[in-house]
């Protein structure tokens, strides 16, 4: 459920419909509701046709060139390079520690820069705060669907990859005296770092102090971010914002007392040290990290695959269409999520498909029913993890420090899930992979079982809301701060 403050709460209209024109900035006052409508659906498709398309690339190319080592192993990385034992799942574990260290930092000195498109390209091509930054822009009922495309990224690279190195290993093999495998990163890393340049001129900052749109839609940008949270600032980058807001919400999951006027008046582990508090936030971090725990299949899903014993070209080959059939479940489900507003659901049902396909792939040994559990699994766990991140930016809302504080720890506690993730995998496994997939479905288990635990704490807050805002109501107090939101359950 939507604030009720205006907004539309199952399909994805206009946000300033109802909206007391009062409300409005300056440059927007004199505008009709016709005028608002017509200048927000403008605005939300140069978001579309811009910062969309382009940060969806920049994550497949992020995935891409992690999933190169799962097709080079299959190219012969580890007879190549000596690599014996466990050292090849030590290779692939090593580049999640400095993933997982480096997060939180990451996105507080983004909020603090305020300058996304700088940052990211930047991150990209030497590579973390694409969440952050969507979440900055579009309100809730549109957030769903924007980071499920978002999220297709790493699934497009996932059928991309096996395709791509296909050709690389069949067809660049011995090129200029390199191996195949070799091929495979150098041409994945040179594409990964000129994209990244083009990503430059093409992303936008915050709403306050993005170029490329005029003063109006600057101003309808950051509005529209207030209203969606029932009159708390966002304070997107700006340095100049109006007053600060206090926020009298029973919960304090998503509003802060305290919350600033501005970036630049705000310490840099403020955030942060409002997330650790957060009670909620810790049962979001158990739904991330169940969700998430099963994500280092990547790196060894050809090697999965390849159990199924064929060549080494059909294998990679067959590792497309779970991959493609998870893009279009993802992108399915984040638009019905968006359209109703519903979320436990959304987030356990897909869980659910990747236990049965934990199941089906660790205790089947025909060649048919393990590939139906494939096809099973990645896109459960795939939906799954999107809806849990989407999830969390819609609970832990207000500041935008905490949100983006939120999403980063979240997101590098689950990680912690593919260091461990990588040694589920030995050769001597295959073909069925009992422990990893025991492993995952118990995680998968978890999640659910704190997503249950989320949606009641979550409705029980909407409860005190409400009831907060009879009260206020019935006093006369009509300039609440937060009247009228409700958390997402």
């Amino acid at each position: 459920m939507d604030s009720s403050s205006g907004l539309c709460s199952s399909s994805e209209g206009p946000v300033t419909t109802t909206l007391p024109p009062h409300d409005l900035p300056d440059l927007l006052k004199g505008l009709s509701q016709d005028e608002l409508a017509a200048l927000e659906k403008k605005l939300i498709r140069k978001l579309d046709a811009r910062m969309l398309p382009t940060m969806i690339l920049m994550y497949i190319m992020n995935y891409l060139d992690r999933n190169a080592i799962g097709a080079a192993r299959l190219g012969g990385l580890e007879r190549d390079l000596g690599l014996t034992g466990s050292q090849f799942q030590t290779c692939v574990s090593i580049l999640f520690v400095g993933y997982i260290l480096m997060q939180v930092p990451s996105n507080m000195l983004l909020n603090k820069i305020g300058r996304p498109a700088l940052y990211l390209t930047g991150c990209m091509a030497v590579w973390v705060s694409c969440m952050a930054t969507l979440s900055s822009w579009y309100v809730r009922k549109e957030l769903g669907l924007r980071t499920g495309l978002f999220y297709t990224g790493s699934m497009l690279s996932g059928a991309f990859s096996g395709l791509l190195a296909a050709g690389i290993l069949s067809g660049m093999d011995g090129t200029l005296g390199l191996l195949g495998w070799r091929w495979t990163f150098i041409t994945e890393g040179t594409l990964t770092v000129v994209i990244a340049l083009g990503a430059l001129f093409v992303l936008p900052d915050f709403p306050v102090n993005t170029r490329w749109l005029t003063e109006q839609e600057r101003q309808l940008a950051v509005w529209r971010m207030e209203v969606d949270a029932a009159g708390e600032e966002d304070w997107t980058g700006s340095s100049s914002s109006s007053s600060s807001s206090s926020s009298s919400s029973s919960s304090s999951s998503s509003s802060s007392s305290s919350s600033p006027s501005s970036s630049s008046s705000q310490p840099l582990f403020d955030g942060f040290r409002m997330l650790v508090v957060d009670p909620v936030n810790w049962v979001l971090v158990v739904v991330v990290y169940g969700a998430a725990s099963a994500i280092s299949i990547n790196s060894f899903f050809p090697t999965i695959v390849g159990g199924l014993g064929r060549d080494r070209i059909t294998t990679l080959l067959l590792t497309s269409p779970p991959y493609l059939l998870a893009c279009v479940v993802c992108a399915a489900v984040s638009w019905n999520a968006g359209r109703t507003g519903e979320r436990y659901w959304h987030t356990v049902g897909p869980l659910a498909c990747a236990l049965v396909g934990f199941v089906v792939s660790s205790a089947a040994t025909g060649v048919a029913p393990r590939y139906l559990g494939a096809m099973v699994m990645l896109p459960g766990i795939y939906t799954g993890f999107n809806m849990s991140m989407v999830w969390t930016a819609n609970t832990i809302y207000r500041p935008t420090a905490k949100r983006t504080a939120a999403l980063a720890f979240n997101n590098a506690v689950s990680t912690l899930s593919s260091i461990y993730g990588s040694y589920l995998y030995p050769g001597d496994a295959a073909p069925r992979f009992v422990l990893a997939f025991s492993v995952n479905a118990g995680m998968a288990s978890m999640a659910i079982v704190a997503s249950t635990a989320l949606h009641f704490m979550l409705k029980r807050e909407n409860r005190k809301l409400e009831l907060r805002d009879r009260e206020a109501e019935a006093d006369g107090r009509t300039n609440l701060v937060g009247k009228g939101f409700r958390y997402l359950v």
